[in-house]
């Protein structure tokens, strides 16, 4: 191996290391049993984004309009809020928010196909501290996701 080769694989990262060792990893939700592409597949993360931004966007417009009465230090709070309750109510009980309907996303449970109440409750829990959120796995899930036992897929 010549030093370009050894440069490359440590810029490339780990990964694509692997992956020129032979090291085969298939593809994101495939440990899952989902489809590759299309409906069921695992939603890329730009659909996911989308989605929370207008998720965000309409409980800040609640928050703004009906709780606080205009900008105040206390409306992003209450946005947080609603997007608690909204979240709660709408993943519970369709399996999708406002924001994911959008953009063709649903949340399902791993062994049933719908979300169960509490695994509704565990998600967004932990998506409103949005650390959790920010640790994903090989396949794209969050660490909310996994806990919860949920994945988010294109309908």
């Amino acid at each position: 191996m010549d030093k370009r080769e050894a440069i490359g694989s440590w810029l490339s990262g780990p990964r694509a290391a692997a992956e020129d060792a032979g090291v085969d990893f298939g593809y994101r939700g495939e440990q899952l049993g989902l489809p590759e592409e299309g409906p069921g597949s695992i939603a890329r993360p730009g659909r996911r984004l989308g989605a929370l931004a207008v998720d965000w966007g309409l409980c800040l417009l609640i928050a703004y309009s009906l709780i606080t009465d205009g900008y105040t230090p206390s409306t992003s709070n209450w946005t947080l809020l609603v997007f608690l309750v909204v979240s709660l109510l709408t993943v519970g009980t369709l399996g999708f928010t406002p924001g994911k309907r959008l953009f063709g996303l649903r949340v399902v449970s791993l062994e049933t196909g719908t979300v169960r109440p509490l695994g509704s409750l565990i998600r967004t829990v932990l998506l409103c501290l949005a650390l959790p959120a920010l640790i994903w796995d090989r396949d794209g899930r969050g660490l909310h996701d996994r806990l919860a036992r949920t994945v988010e897929v294109r309908m």
